[in-house]
This record gives C-alpha cells, sequence and structure tokens, in this order.
C-alpha cells in the first residue's frame, strides 16, 4: 500500500521560514518524481514546485520562485519543501505527490500517481 504522509505544517509568521516534508512507503520512490501542490481557500489546487527523480532539476511556481526550495532524500524516501520568506497568499493546504518517472517528462505537472492527505500552512502578516 503506497502511502505519503506530509509534516510540518502550521503557523508561521510572514518572513519566517517553515520545512514541510513528506515521507513516502509502499513504492521504490527514486522511480517517481515528486511535487508539491496547495490549494487556498477559494482556489484550486496549483503546482507549486516539482523536483525529478534524481533530485538534480527542478521546477517551480512563479510566484514562490527565489523564496521555496524542493529537494529530496532518495536514501530516506522523502521529499521537503524549504518555505523561506512565506507570505500571507501562500496560505493553503500543502500537498506531497509522486508520478512515475518517464525520460520524456522528467518534471510532470499534471498525472500524478500518488498523493497525500494534506498539511496546512497558515501565514500571517
Amino acid at each position: 500500500q503506497v502511502q505519503l504522509v506530509e509534516s510540518g505544517g502550521g503557523l508561521v509568521q510572514a518572513g519566517g521560514s517553515l520545512r514541510l516534508s513528506c515521507a513516502a512507503s509502499g513504492l521504490t520512490f527514486s522511480s517517481y518524481a515528486a511535487g508539491w501542490f496547495r490549494q487556498g481557500p477559494g482556489k484550486e489546487r496549483a503546482p507549486v514546485a516539482v523536483i525529478d527523480w534524481s533530485g538534480r532539476r527542478t521546477i517551480y511556481a512563479d510566484s514562490v520562485q527565489g523564496r521555496f526550495t524542493i529537494s529530496r532524500d532518495n536514501a530516506k524516501n522523502t521529499v521537503y519543501l524549504q518555505m523561506n520568506n512565506p507570505e500571507p497568499e501562500d496560505t493553503a493546504v500543502y500537498y506531497c505527490a509522486a508520478a512515475l518517472a518517464t525520460m520524456g517528462n522528467p518534471l510532470p505537472r499534471t498525472g500524478y500517481d500518488y498523493w497525500g492527505q494534506g498539511t496546512q500552512v497558515t501565514v500571517s502578516a
């Protein structure tokens, strides 16, 4: 049974920092691209950051570029999202997801196979 379990969410002040973690089990994690997505109040779920299976390639949403960093540790089956200088607009439920890696699409934005349950991040002004 595949499980993705997020942790690290909570309340943070604008300008602070927070690190989200996502622990994967039940799959060969190093064969999967991983992504962080978020869904804010009244908004659709959208990609925040994606990392390829190796950890060497990443992409970010324009709104978080330069502030957030996605990374992974395949030995620990874990993907991280370091959130620096968060803004109130970053308030959302954050989800991690895994997509089977393909050579033609190493950084997918859609078509994820597995999802976590989500963790709430609230940024106060």
